[in-house]
C-alpha cells in the first residue's frame, strides 16, 4: 500500500504542477516578451499535449505525467530564447497562423460553454427532483437553495451593473436578457418543464456573465509588468516573484477558464447518461456505457483535456476586454435562446423528458 500511496501522491503533484506551470508561463510569456511570443509558447504547449494525450491513449502509464513536468519549462526556455534575437520568419507565420485559428474558434467556445451550463442545470434540476422524493426535509433544503441562488444572481446583477451598463446599448442588452430570463422561467413553470432549481441555475449563468461584462480592463493584463532579476538576498527576490505572479495572473480570466473548464467537464460526465435508455437503470440497459458514442467521446475529452486547458486559457488570454465583452453578451443570449428551445420542443410524453425535466 506504500508504494502504490507514494506513487499516487508523485503522480497528482506531478499534475498539479503542470497545471500551474500553464497558468504563469502563459500570462508571464505575453507580459514580458511579446503577443508573437506568447502565441508561439501556446502553439507548442498545445503540441506537446497533443502528442502527451497521445501517448495517454494508447499506452496509459502513469509516468507519463511524472515524464512531461520538466517539459513546460523547457519550451518556455526556447521560447525565450528564439525571441531573443533574430526571429526565424517561419516561427512568426506559425504564431500568427496560430492566434487567427484561436480568434477564429471563439464562437465554438461560446457554443461549448453555453451549452455545457444549460446541460449542468438541467442536470442539477433532474438530481434536485430526485432528491424532493427521498422526504421534506430535501424538499425544504432545495427550496432554500434555490431561493438563495435567485436572491445571490440578483445581488451580483445588481453589484454588476454600473460597469456592466456603461453604455445604453449594454444596458438594453441586459434589460432583454433579464426580461428574457424571467419570460423563460414562468414559461417553463406554466409548461411544468422546468423546476426552481433549474432556472435558479440560469439565473446564476446569467448574472456570471453580466459580472464578467463589466470587469475593470486594468484587472486583465498591464503589459508595463517586468521581471526583476536575481538579487543577492533570496528572499527579496522571493518577494518580487510572488508580486509578479500576483499581478501577472488575469483574475477575471482564471474565473473565466475554471468556470469554462468546469461545465465542460461536467457535460462530458454527463452526456453519457443521455439517451432513450438512460433512465432505465444506472449503468443503461446494458449494464455498461462504454459502448456509446457519447463515452467514446467523453473518453477523447478527457484523454486530451490538456489541450482543450491549453486552447481554452489561450483563447481568454487574447481577447481583449471590448472582445470579451461582446463575446459574453452573445454567450448569455446563445444560452437563453437554447433553453427556450428546450422547453418549447421537449415533448412531455417522452419517456426521457419525464424522467430529465420535473414532473
Amino acid at each position: 500500500m506504500a508504494p502504490w500511496f507514494l506513487w499516487h501522491a508523485l503522480s497528482s503533484t506531478a499534475r498539479l504542477s503542470t497545471v500551474f506551470q500553464i497558468l504563469i508561463f502563459l500570462p508571464l510569456t505575453l507580459s514580458t516578451l511579446s503577443k508573437s511570443a506568447f502565441l508561439l509558447l501556446s502553439l507548442l504547449l498545445f503540441l506537446h499535449s497533443l502528442i502527451h494525450g497521445t501517448l495517454v491513449l494508447f499506452w496509459g502509464s502513469p509516468a507519463l505525467s511524472i515524464m512531461q513536468v520538466p517539459m513546460h519549462p523547457f519550451l518556455l526556455l526556447v521560447c525565450f530564447n528564439v525571441f531573443s534575437e533574430t526571429v526565424p520568419p517561419w516561427l512568426t507565420t506559425a504564431a500568427s497562423w496560430w492566434g487567427k485559428i484561436l480568434h477564429w474558434s471563439s464562437p465554438g467556445f461560446i457554443v461549448m460553454e453555453g451549452m455545457s451550463s444549460l446541460l449542468v442545470a438541467q442536470r442539477l434540476g433532474q438530481v434536485g427532483k430526485q432528491l424532493v422524493g427521498e422526504g421534506e426535509g430535501y424538499q425544504f433544503g432545495l427550496l432554500v437553495g434555490a431561493a438563495a441562488a435567485y436572491v445571490a444572481s440578483a445581488w451580483w446583477i445588481v453589484v454588476s451593473y454600473p460597469a456592466a451598463a456603461a453604455s445604453p446599448l449594454s444596458s438594453t442588452l441586459l434589460g432583454v436578457a433579464l426580461t428574457t430570463l424571467i419570460f423563460l422561467t414562468f414559461i417553463g413553470f406554466g409548461m411544468r418543464r422546468t423546476n426552481v432549481i433549474e432556472s435558479s441555475c440560469l439565473a446564476l449563468i446569467v448574472a456570471y456573465n453580466v459580472w464578467l461584462c463589466g470587469v475593470d480592463d486594468a484587472l486583465v493584463l498591464d503589459p508595463a509588468l517586468s521581471y526583476t532579476p536575481l538579487l543577492s538576498n533570496i528572499l527579496p527576490h522571493l518577494q518580487t516573484l510572488v508580486n509578479f505572479v500576483s499581478n501577472t495572473l488575469p483574475k477575471p480570466v482564471l474565473f473565466a477558464l475554471v468556470y469554462r473548464l468546469v461545465v465542460m467537464h461536467f457535460a462530458s460526465r454527463i452526456l453519457p447518461t443521455i439517451g432513450a435508455d438512460s433512465w432505465e437503470d444506472e449503468a443503461g440497459v446494458d449494464d455498461v456505457w462504454e459502448g456509446r458514442p457519447t463515452s467514446k467521446l467523453t473518453h477523447l475529452l478527457l484523454t486530451y483535456r490538456q489541450s482543450i486547458f491549453v486552447t481554452v486559457y489561450s483563447h481568454l488570454l487574447l481577447l481583449d476586454h471590448s472582445s470579451q465583452v461582446w463575446w459574453r453578451w452573445m454567450n448569455i443570449f446563445f444560452t437563453l435562446v437554447i433553453w427556450s428551445i428546450e422547453l418549447l420542443v421537449s415533448n412531455e410524453d417522452d419517456a426521457v423528458t419525464k424522467q430529465w425535466k420535473v414532473d
